[in-house]
């Protein structure tokens, strides 16, 4: 559970810096794709502490592994003149959608177990009728004279 706080204390630290640093069109394809790695990373370690999987050291190593590894191919490919950025982009983008559907998987399965719960514990309370009386107006009488004619 640390390793998540420390991991949501890294990328609030992130957006922070990343609001009040201006960079330099030449260098948007390395960050981007850095920063789509970094990102896979994250999603990864959430979905690795869901499945009760989470190691801090694979966590760092590949936070920071995959970015320099992705900038890397970035620098490799613009050096040969071919966009080797785009299959980097295919392939944190697929790990990053893969690693959020299985947090999203987990999150709909502990909402359905709690209906499910709320259903039980609704079924095995007493039931007991609730019987709603409706009260008619009332309605004034009005009073009749009766005369007696004799």
């Amino acid at each position: 559970m640390t390793g998540v706080i420390i991991v949501i204390g890294f990328v609030i630290a992130g957006i922070l810096t990343g609001l009040n640093v201006i960079i330099p069109y030449s260098y948007s394809q390395y960050i981007a794709v850095a920063i789509l790695a970094c990102l896979d990373s994250v999603f990864g370690a959430f979905s690795a502490n869901i499945e009760k999987k989470f190691r801090m050291n694979t966590f760092l190593s590949g936070f920071f592994g995959n970015a320099i590894i992705a900038m890397f191919l970035v620098y490799i490919g613009s050096k040969l003149n071919v966009e080797i950025y785009l299959a980097v982009v295919i392939v944190f983008g697929s790990r990053l959608l893969n690693n959020f559907s299985t947090i999203r998987r987990d999150f709909l399965e502990k909402i359905d177990k709690k209906k499910k719960e709320m259903k039980k514990e609704n079924k095995d309370k007493p039931k007991t009728k609730k019987v709603i009386v409706k009260k008619e107006p009332k309605i004034k009488e009005e009073k009749k004279e009766t005369v007696k004619i004799e």
